[in-house]
């Protein structure tokens, strides 16, 4: 008989801090100094002020919210993390972070075996997944020096303002009508002889797109160049890849034989920001990250962190939360799995709402928990005024009925491509956006459908 049941922060916290304080005592007592002594009752005033002041936010943590990529981390993780920082190792080197430098060896094994890596593979975890994207990048610039970055128009602007930052041209390759990068497009910039890396985005950030990854890397070895995939957001949806579409899922099973890849935890793996990861086919890149820091390497002779990274400090305490949440919740269909799956059912199933609708249609199918959708209007003009009208409405109400939507900017020819025919008064519009991330929608999107469904109404009524 299972005994799994919610757990508490608060229930949480009291073992940590004290297991903490009992590990410090063991070193012996010293008396802090007077510099950093506090009147308590300025910092409970402070503390208050504090939670006042962070009522000012959406609710990102309920599964009302389904606006931005905002998920919160578990109770363990944040217990975990907690516990961590009070001793505030820094895994740059294992001199800084003895303990969470083991616990980072392991948990970047548990994400190179989710994707299939050879085990000799090179990585580590990162504060982001826009830093994990550079590094990758720049790996691709010191192998082939002079060449281009090609992604998909869709993709992140990191990949853009990364190829800035290093120096290098960047191609934003067309999509076709399902959001996907076209596969003529790449090739023909692929002949072209400038292109050194092929980012491939498994999970578009606006459509939650995939990428033919299977497709593109026969297309770039055949042309010299390398696979980088940009899966931060859509990586853990490599656990059930089973139960997506065979199509998805034939591309997600392609990671294995890219040259790096990038995923956040932070996204869908229930951590804390900043906890991003790049992970490296080939060892013999490590090449490239020859330095010498003699005042941070010395009690320990074995490879440090900060050899084989871009950035210096970061925090042990990231490395523990993703281990202790691993520990809890594995890499598998039952573990990590079974909270990944529930947005992914939410999402087709509101999208069957959605096509069955009298006052909202699809943008296009989802094909992970990201959904696009937009009001059924004639014009333009008039999806942009009915579009705002629907996400101002939805959260501008009583709290408990409020419903956090995101937009998302189209352009007359990419609803012509989608089979959506409205008059060009204007160069583009928004239409609706929703990120099911959280397990706990799949159970609320009748009613979330409802609302906004209402909303929608109203809106339209509003703006005519």
């Amino acid at each position: 008989m299972s005994h799994k049941r919610a757990v508490t922060l608060a229930e949480l916290l009291t073992q940590p801090i004290q297991g903490i304080q009992t590990l410090k005592d063991t070193y012996g007592q010293w008396e802090v100094h007077e510099s950093q002594h506090v009147e308590p009752d300025q910092v409970q005033a402070v503390l208050t002020e504090l939670v006042e002041r962070l009522d000012d936010n959406f609710p990102y943590f309920h599964p009302q919210y389904a606006g931005q990529m905002l998920k919160p981390p578990h109770p363990v993780a944040v217990a975990a993390y907690l516990a961590t920082m009070q001793l505030n190792p820094n895994n740059h080197s294992i001199d800084a972070s003895r303990a969470t430098t083991a616990m980072e060896h392991e948990v970047l094994d548990q994400l190179a075996a989710m994707f299939d890596y050879p085990v000799d593979y090179m990585g580590h975890l990162t504060w982001s997944g826009t830093t994990a994207n550079l590094e990758a990048l720049w790996v691709s610039r010191e192998i082939a020096p002079g060449t281009a970055i090609a992604h998909s128009a869709d993709a992140h602007y990191t990949h853009a303002r990364m190829g800035e930052v290093l120096g290098m041209p960047t191609v934003g390759i067309p999509t076709e009508a399902d959001g996907r990068m076209s596969l003529d497009a790449l090739e023909r910039e692929l002949a072209t002889g400038r292109i050194g890396v092929v980012v491939a985005t498994l999970g578009t950030t606006g459509l939650g797109a995939v990428d033919p990854l299977a497709d593109i890397i026969p297309l770039a070895r055949a042309h010299g160049a390398r696979v980088h995939v940009d899966t931060a957001y859509g990586g853990f949806f490599s656990i059930i890849v089973d139960e997506l579409d065979p199509e998805t899922a034939r591309h997600f099973r392609a990671i294995k034989d890219a040259d790096s890849v990038v995923v956040d935890p932070h996204k869908h793996g229930l951590q804390p920001y900043g906890c991003g990861a790049v992970l490296f086919t080939d060892q013999s890149i490590l090449r490239f990250y020859h330095h010498e820091s003699p005042y941070t390497y010395f009690a320990s002779t074995e490879r440090h962190f900060g050899e084989i990274q871009l950035e210096c400090s970061r925090a042990g305490a990231s490395a523990a939360a993703l281990w202790a949440t691993l520990k809890v919740f594995p890499l598998t269909r039952e573990g990590l799995g079974a909270i990944v799956l529930p947005g992914y059912r939410a999402a087709q199933t509101w999208h069957g709402l959605i096509a069955e609708s009298d006052i909202l249609q699809p943008y296009q199918r989802p094909e992970l928990d990201i959904i696009t959708y937009l009001p059924r209007v004639t014009s333009m003009s008039e999806l942009d005024r009915v579009s705002h009208a629907i996400f101002t409405f939805a959260a501008d109400t009583v709290r408990p009925q409020q419903t956090h939507l995101a937009t998302y900017v189209v352009t007359p020819a990419q609803l012509r491509a989608r089979g959506i025919h409205l008059d060009d008064d204007a160069e583009r519009g928004r239409i609706m956006r929703s990120v099911l991330m959280k397990p706990e929608h799949e159970p609320l999107i009748p009613e979330m459908h409802h609302h906004v469904s209402m909303w929608s109404r109203r809106a339209y009524e509003a703006t005519h």
